[in-house]
């Protein structure tokens, strides 16, 4: 029998990060994973569409290519070959994962882990012993009953990624970020998209105001939204499929040549066992504590198991907490400061409170905005599409949220991030020297909007709430 000091199931953002982390502070570690090393995220989902928006992106700057005064040849979308390049990005980060496990010395079981006590771990034929469980189990496509769902050419969010063949029309279900990230990245290459979604708005979790402006954006762009729709049945007509929805004005039907289900994800927990250990679950979700702990002890669980923020980059904090506290480093999650990104374009990307939660909590708080359009490096990019919104304490300035809806807003939102993190003001932004002409100077002058005024925008009301 083999023995460990941590066993990690799930080789995901979170069980791998957890791993290497714990091997770094001396553990003897293995982690068991079924499929490929890196999880969903890196085999299909952030890495292979975030592959697909680069390819997107390239095409589209292309088509604008004489506005800016480079001239060139015909324009195309080569399908097969954009898909051969995600392919080899996610083969290469895949193999990368690989070499960092070997390189930290690592054992990987590949097989099903089966959870026979807190200290046995049964994986194919071999019993592994450890000191420590950490489930990073991740998570799975929701399943609707809809009646037709299971059709060829109805695709979960995995299947779309492996088509070989470009289709004339996608009916997209589904719009939240998953969704409307995939309906640009077909858009974008040339495809009729049409978003299906049952709720009053697209991205519902994010700033009202940059949600709809976003809508707007996106039926100029091409894409097709209802909105208020709950799907009920999809049926074939000839060589494409028919959607059928609810809404309040009666039933409605969209068509197009594939569908796809963009419904979300739900924590994967099958096979292990969780009542037969006494491990608190919440339905499919594991209950933990602030560090991480489940109901049984020196069992953890981190990442999309947990069916919280399933993001990747939570995951991986989320293990290398579980992994400190394992090793008797007491840590606590703190989630105060959780950036959230959606590749569309423009990018969005979000962290801390928005304008309504402020409001329905009662904060007194204050609003700022700044629009790229009057971005120096923005206008230079020709990048002018959207804004920086922040939301501040009004009583002594602190930064509540910021979001940006506008060019390399997951990059430009670390800034808002560290600023929640630190508990900073807008004063602290705003006093900060920001490099010219940079795109971050948005996130400056929305800053100094909350205090005197921005630089380079009339100056506009600021808007008080509470």
């Amino acid at each position: 029998m083999t023995e460990k000091d941590i066993v990690i199931i799930g080789g995901g953002p979170g069980g791998y990060v957890a791993a290497i982390h714990a091997a770094h502070l001396g553990a003897n570690v293995a982690v068991v994973e079924k499929d490929r090393l890196g999880g969903n995220c890196l085999n299909r989902g952030c890495i292979p569409t975030k592959a697909l928006v680069k390819s997107v992106e390239v095409l589209l700057e292309a088509g604008k290519a004489n506005e800016l005064g480079i001239e060139i040849g015909n324009i195309t979308a080569n399908f097969p070959r954009i898909m051969a390049r995600k392919t080899n990005v996610v083969n290469k980060l895949a193999s990368g994962v690989t070499q960092l496990m070997k390189a930290a010395n690592i054992t990987v079981y590949n097989g099903v882990g089966h959870i026979l006590t807190p200290q046995l771990v049964k994986v194919n034929d071999e019993e592994i012993a450890t000191t420590k469980l950490i489930i990073a189990t991740g998570s799975e496509p929701i399943h609707l009953p809809i009646q037709g769902s299971d059709l060829p050419g109805v695709l979960t969010t995995d299947e779309v990624l492996e088509l070989k063949e470009l289709p004339e029309s996608l009916v997209v279900i589904g719009g939240s970020y998953v969704g409307v990230e995939f309906a640009t990245i077909f858009n974008g290459l040339g495809t009729k998209v049409i978003i299906v979604e049952k709720l009053p708005t697209l991205l519902e979790s994010i700033d009202e105001e940059i949600s709809k402006r976003f809508a707007q954006i996106l039926l100029r762009q091409g894409i097709e939204i209802r909105l208020r729709t709950t799907v009920k049945a999809i049926k074939m007509e000839g060589a494409a499929f028919k959607v059928v929805g609810d809404t309040s004005e009666g039933k409605q039907e969209v068509t197009g040549q594939m569908v796809l289900m963009a419904t979300g994800r739900q924590p994967y927990t099958e096979e292990l066992g969780l009542s037969q250990l006494g491990i608190k679950a919440d339905g499919r979700a594991i209950v933990v504590n602030e560090r991480l702990e489940t109901s049984v002890d020196g069992v953890y669980a981190v990442g999309d198991v947990l069916g919280k923020s399933m993001l990747a980059h939570v995951a991986s904090y989320e293990g290398e907490i579980a992994a400190d506290n394992a090793l008797g480093r007491s840590r606590q999650a703190d989630y105060r400061a959780v950036p959230s990104c959606i590749f569309t374009h423009p990018e969005i990307a979000s962290v801390g409170i928005t304008e309504r939660d402020a409001k329905d909590s009662g904060i007194h708080y204050k609003v700022s905005k700044f629009p790229f359009l009057a971005c120096a490096r923005a206008v230079a990019m020709d990048e002018t599409a959207g804004m920086v919104k922040m939301v501040c304490n009004a009583k002594n300035g602190r930064v509540l949220g910021i979001h940006i809806m506008g060019p390399h807003a997951s990059d430009l939102i670390a800034e808002g991030a560290l600023a929640i993190r630190l508990e900073a003001t807008a004063k602290d932004i705003a006093q900060t020297i920001h490099a010219h002409p940079t795109l971050s100077e948005a996130v400056h002058e929305t800053a100094m909007e909350q205090l005197e005024g921005s630089i380079h925008f009339q100056r506009v009301p600021r808007r008080l709430g509470e």
